[in-house]
């Protein structure tokens, strides 16, 4: 039968290759977006035709509705809307026609997703009510919203969008993942009440082929309505609290009324009062429950003071929520009004604070004096607003006044001279008063004290002379020491007895009389001056002083008696001459005498009277004859004399006493220019303000002593020094002449030039060209017309938080003018904080340069390391242009660290797990980062595991239990990580989480806390991953490795050991990789779940390509065999295989050809795969059973090779060999039954057909009838070694 069967394959065959071929479909599966819009190109049918003709194309089946197809191309474009969330997978039927026969087959739609649905949250609202009072990071609700999408375009991701207050956005976080939303600030009740939150549910976007970016959103508004709970203390309104009553006030009399309020509005609890501390016990009470406070006992004033201070509480009626009462407290001052219930009385005061009353006072006076008398005496009366009024009774009242006369509370009392005459030693030595106090409120109040006086002798008279005046006589030219007369005085004061002194006056009288001091004797002192042709008479004053100086006069008139009375008489009245200067004169002056001539007493003396120009002239004595005895200079007059000489010649006889006479000679000196000019001063110095163009510096004085003005007209110029600067003007003075010395009209002075002073050399000279010249200095004064500048300014260092009131810097200016007010003006402060410039208030200017800390502000190295300022500064005494700097002075303040913040923790979102690898002693399960934001030493961060509890999931408790963890700290960067290791072995048994407080301190003693969660996970969890790749390969890998295992598994991986294969298996799986897979909250993946993650096609490349190849328990190593069975078997096994081909060679010559071809062709076609996958030889589970020389060479379908090749009569075929093992087929694990995707339910009983074509063609019919899960075929795989078959 076997042997017919060849025979007419054979025949058929031989019949065919001259008949037309059909045509092929060379590919059945197809990728399209989902997204892809109607008339857009979807794909295109692959076919081709043996003979080259034309082909068409039709499309078929239900599917075929969503298409249509170009029926010459074969381009199918959509039809209708695709979404594969109602279906991955579209089965189309589709028939290529080459004009001679039709080809039919089927074709699989791949649907690839597109983000084409939004997040849909599972509730429409969330509405909750929350207590003020909940813990910081309590979770609240938690939202969940879906997205049919897959991967990114699937994976949703929520934030809060909105809230209302604003203030909201701090209160409240949500976690990005999971969706619960928890309390991330205090809750205030009495600042908000509510919040409505808009939270946004977000996919992460996706996108299908080369299409765009599509990111789906939606969103939902939560209410959460704050309740409102006893956590807030009373407080008091209206203060503070002042009140008054008066001193002897009733008792329960009403002062006034304090009030306190609930600040918990939402319960408003009752108010109790109560007086916590006063000044001064047991004066008030307050009443519980309305705070009235009114009189408790007797007020005096006096004792208690002015003023009362109450501390008043007030408590709410029941407990807050800590179980604590809730109170506050307020200050009361209550004013004391005084009562006037006091009388005055007198003190003695030594010091002001030891005082006795007394009735008796003393004081001392001098007669006739004005002014205070001190007594000691100080009135007191202890109420606050009293007068009390002073007088004084007894005889002498009226020589006195009291002051004050009305006094306060106390006051020191004197005695006021008001008549100071009656104050007289001579008359009275003391004086009794009475001093009288009365309260002029109430008049009954009096006291009296008794003042006595006494009254001290002063120097009050002065000396006396019994005469007005003395007439005394005394002969001319009396001898030295001849008494004239003895005149004395009298004073009445005991202190002057016998002390009297005595003097002549004026001082001029001297010269001829003096008087003993002591004596009053008067007598001649010059004998010679007492000529009485010459003065006859002498007027003095006799004066007597005492001890005290005060002075007594008398008049002396004291007369000359003559002993010669004829004198010589001069012929002329007057002589006048003229001579010019430099000339001589010569003439005599003649006189007589009345005497008896040829005696002594008419014997004429001629002389020159002692006079200015005297000196220049000489008379012969005997004969009169006047001449000069030099030479004549009309400039040594003075000009007012106008050249005229006046001179006396006294004519004197020889008689005793000898006489004489006199006559005036005048002679006139006529002038000549014989002077040069001549400065009044060696050298002028002038100061001249700078910029004042024009201006008068200074006037030069020059005068030519010639007296005419022929000869003494005098012109000025400079001649040198003055470098153009200066200028000259010459005018008449009443002396000379004088030069202005003037700043050029054109010119303007800079005191801050290099020229400060001037050395002016000025030329006098006369109208005959006669010269003198002199140096002037001239100082350039200074002018304020600079404006201020700032040096170098250095920068400061401040600590952050500092208080210091003192100046911290100082901005120091210069300022070219000597004379200048410099004041300082802040511009801005600018805060550098975290790289950017911002203004600030941290610091603040006074008008004098002082840096100063701004108290109101706290200075924060955290929020701004430095601080630039910005200072104006401007001259008060400015004349001239701008008075402020053109640069603003800049001052770099560096803001010095000081440890004022408590270590921060980073959050991290890992899971932290315990497995049975790590349970060990010694071993790291976690870890924590923690960051300070001081600097240096205050930034260094110890860890400390303070507390551990465990939340036991099965009972649903938690308990405390002692610490089996330790901290560890270390470094990374600028943050500290505690590595969190066991002290101890852990029980695995235990199902739950260990709550582990790790606390993290500074240097400086402030921490901060944080609570780990670190769930405990058995080994029934653990999975084991195996890659072909070496350890040290998968070891340096390993982040990418972890990083692709959570992308596909959306866990945590928690790799516990790595370690290669002791010996390499046929599977080539050289390393191990033992993981757990961890959910964030503590739930972990069992080994099959995870191997459905990883075997999704998108994923597994990424897996496939860091080298895992499978996913289970470690590959078995093959036992080594007796190697001689072997080949024994081999050998009988190789004798049937070539009995075998040598059979089917002799029968199927020309379809062993056909099948050939069609093998190139079905090996064309798995050529589009990575020539990295086309290796040959089995592979591990999850790859097909064949490799590409076992092809299928017929459609890549299913057909049982022994039918086609006649030899399934003989042997018994496996069914696992004619099935793809691909584990990521898309029906796998659907029925137990089915072990992949080609398995065909009538395999095990196939046709019997004579071509392998036909066959296929008839399969292919009935695979059209069963149901879309049958048709799915040939998935790639670009993991796999070999096509599918």
């Amino acid at each position: 039968m076997g042997g017919l069967t060849g025979w007419l394959l054979l025949l058929c065959l031989v019949t065919a290759g001259k008949a037309n071929f059909s045509p092929t479909i060379t590919k059945f599966v197809f990728e399209v977006c989902e997204d892809v819009p109607i008339d857009s190109h979807a794909f295109t049918i692959e076919a081709t035709d043996p003979d080259g003709d034309t082909l068409t194309y039709a499309l078929s089946g239900a599917s075929a509705a969503f298409f249509n197809v170009n029926p010459n191309t074969g381009v199918v474009t959509v039809k209708a809307a695709l979404d594969r969330e109602s279906g991955v997978t579209m089965s189309v039927g589709v028939t290529v026609g080459d004009g001679f026969n039709l080809t039919p087959g089927t074709l699989t739609i791949i649907l690839n997703d597109a983000n084409d649905n939004s997040p849909v949250f599972q509730n429409p609202a969330f509405d909750v009510s929350v207590q003020e009072n909940t813990a910081v990071g309590t979770s609240l609700f938690k939202f969940t919203a879906t997205d049919a999408d897959e991967g990114d375009a699937g994976a949703v991701r929520y934030s809060i969008t909105e809230a209302v207050p604003a203030q909201g956005a701090e209160m409240f976080e949500i976690d990005v993942i999971n969706g619960e939303l928890k309390l991330k600030g205090k809750l205030n009740y009495v600042q908000h009440s509510f919040y409505r939150l808009k939270v946004t549910a977000k996919d992460l976007g996706g996108s299908c082929g080369s299409g765009a970016h599509v990111v789906q959103s939606s969103d939902v508004f939560s209410f959460i309505t704050v309740v409102d709970v006893p956590d807030l203390d009373p407080v008091f309104i209206s203060a503070p609290y002042i009140g008054s009553v008066e001193e002897n006030s009733p008792v329960d009399k009403s002062v006034l009324t304090v009030t306190a309020i609930d600040q918990d509005r939402g319960i408003n609890d009752k108010i109790l009062y109560s007086i916590q501390d006063s000044t001064a016990d047991g004066l008030f009470k307050i009443s519980q429950d309305d705070g009235i406070i009114s009189v408790s006992s007797g007020i005096d004033r006096e004792v208690t003071g002015d003023t009362v201070t109450l501390t008043v509480k007030a408590t709410e009626s029941k407990m807050n929520v800590n179980g604590q009462p809730a109170t506050a407290t307020a200050t009361v001052q209550i004013n004391i009004i005084d009562v006037n219930d006091n009388p005055p009385q007198f003190y003695k005061c030594d010091m002001p604070s030891s005082c006795v009353i007394a009735t008796q006072f003393t004081g001392e006076v001098f007669e006739h004096s004005l002014g205070a008398i001190s007594i000691n005496m100080t009135v007191k009366d202890p109420d606050r607003f009293v007068k009390t009024k002073l007088s004084l009774e007894g005889p002498d009242k009226d020589v006195f006044s009291v002051s004050p006369s009305v006094a306060g509370a106390e006051s020191v009392v004197q005695l006021l001279v008001s008549q100071p005459e009656n104050l007289d030693f001579e008359k009275k030595q003391q004086m009794i008063l009475q001093m009288i106090a009365v309260d002029e409120d109430k008049t009954t109040f009096q006291a009296t004290a008794t003042v006595t006086i006494i009254i001290k002798d002063t120097n009050d008279n002065s000396p006396t002379f019994p005469q007005d005046t003395y007439k005394l006589n005394v002969s001319e030219h009396s001898p030295v020491g001849t008494e004239v007369a003895l005149v004395t005085a009298e004073d009445p004061d005991t202190m002057d007895a016998g002390k009297l002194t005595y003097s002549l006056l004026p001082q001029s009288i001297l010269e001829y009389f003096d008087v003993d001091s002591s004596t009053g004797k008067v007598y001649v002192k010059n004998e010679d001056l007492l000529d009485r042709e010459l003065r006859s008479l002498f007027s003095a004053t006799l004066q007597a002083r005492d001890t005290d100086g005060n002075p007594g006069t008398t008049v002396l008139e004291i007369t000359l008696t003559d002993i010669n009375d004829q004198a010589p008489i001069i012929n002329r009245a007057i002589y006048r001459e003229f001579v010019d200067e430099g000339s001589q004169i010569a003439f005599p002056i003649e006189a007589t005498d009345g005497d008896e001539a040829g005696t002594v007493n008419s014997e004429i003396v001629f002389s020159i009277k002692e006079s200015a120009h005297s000196h220049n002239f000489s008379i012969d004595a005997k004969t009169g004859m006047l001449k000069n005895s030099g030479e004549l200079d009309r400039e040594v007059l003075d000009p007012k004399l106008n050249g005229r000489i006046e001179l006396t010649v006294f004519a004197t006889d020889k008689g005793t006493p000898p006489l004489n006479s006199s006559v005036e000679v005048v002679i006139t000196v006529g002038d000549i220019n014989d002077n040069t000019p001549k400065f009044k001063a060696e050298s002028y110095n002038f100061s001249i303000k700078e910029g004042e163009k024009g201006a008068s510096v200074g006037f030069v004085h020059a005068k030519d002593l010639d007296q005419t003005t022929e000869y003494n007209r005098i012109s000025f110029s400079i001649i040198d020094g003055s470098f153009g600067s200066f200028i000259v003007r010459s005018t008449a003075d009443e002396e000379g002449y004088r030069g202005n010395i003037m700043v050029d009209p054109d010119i303007e002075l800079d005191y801050e030039s290099a020229r400060k002073k001037f050395m002016l050399r000025l030329e006098a000279a006369d109208l005959e060209q006669e010269k003198a010249s002199v140096m002037v200095e001239v100082h350039v004064l200074d002018v304020n017309d600079e404006r201020p500048e700032f040096g170098p300014i250095s920068g400061i260092s401040v600590k952050e938080n500092t208080t210091i009131i003192e100046p911290v810097g100082k901005f120091i200016a210069l300022d070219k003018d000597t004379n200048h007010s410099l004041v300082y003006e802040l511009e801005s402060v600018k805060c550098s904080c975290n790289g950017t410039e911002k203004p600030c208030s941290w610091f603040t200017l006074d008008p004098n340069g002082d840096v100063r800390v701004n108290q109101s502000e706290t200075v924060d190295y955290e929020e701004c390391d430095k601080a630039v300022m910005e200072v104006q500064v401007v001259d008060l005494y400015t004349e001239k242009g701008e008075s402020n700097s053109i640069e603003p002075g800049k001052m770099v303040i560096n803001i010095e660290d000081i440890n004022d913040n408590a270590p921060q923790f980073i959050y991290s979102d890992s899971v932290l797990v315990v497995v049975s690898e790590s349970a060990s002693k010694g071993t790291s399960v976690a870890g924590v980062k923690a960051s300070d934001r001081d600097s240096g030493l205050n930034r260094q961060i110890n860890f400390k595991v303070t507390a551990v509890q465990f939340e036991n999931m099965a009972t649903n408790t938690t308990t405390d239990m002692r610490i089996p963890f330790e901290a560890v700290t270390t470094q990374q960067g600028d943050d500290y990580v505690g590595i969190i290791q066991t002290t101890e072995a852990l029980d695995l048994t235990l199902k739950g989480k260990y709550l582990v407080t790790a606390t993290a301190t500074d240097s400086g003693g402030l921490s901060s806390s944080t609570v780990l969660e670190i769930f405990t996970i058995d080994e029934t969890f653990r999975t084991d991953l195996q890659f072909r790749t070496p350890e040290l390969e998968v070891q340096n890998s390993l982040p990418e490795i972890t990083r692709a295992l959570t992308t596909a598994t959306s866990a945590a991986v928690e790799v516990v050991d790595i370690k290669p294969v002791s010996r390499a298996s046929k599977n080539a799986v050289q390393t191990v990789m033992r993981a757990y897979f961890i959910y964030r909250n503590g739930t972990a993946l069992t080994r099959p779940e995870v191997e459905k993650k990883l075997s999704n096609p998108i994923h597994f490349v990424v897996l496939d390509e860091l080298g895992l190849i499978n996913i289970g328990s470690p590959p078995v190593v093959e036992t080594e065999s007796d190697p001689v069975k072997y080949v024994l078997l081999g050998m009988v096994a190789g004798l049937v295989i070539v009995l075998a081909v040598l059979t089917t060679s002799l029968l199927c010559t020309r379809r062993n050809f056909r099948r050939k071809l069609k093998a190139a062709n079905a090996m064309k076609s798995t050529t589009m795969l990575n020539s990295d996958n086309q290796k040959g030889g089995a592979v591990v589970p999850g790859t097909n059973k064949y490799t590409m020389e076992g092809a299928n060479p017929v459609l890549n379908l299913n057909i049982d090779t022994t039918i086609a090749l006649d030899l399934d009569s003989n042997e018994e075929t496996s069914d696992s060999d004619k099935v793809s093992l691909n584990s990521l087929d898309l029906e796998y694990g659907k029925d137990d039954d089915k072990k992949g995707i080609l398995w065909d339910n009538e395999a095990d009983e196939p046709p019997v057909y004579n071509e392998p074509l036909e066959a296929a063609l008839a399969q292919l019919g009935q695979n059209k009838k069963n149901s879309k899960t049958n048709t799915m075929v040939g998935v790639n795989n670009p993991m796999f070694d070999t096509t599918d078959l």
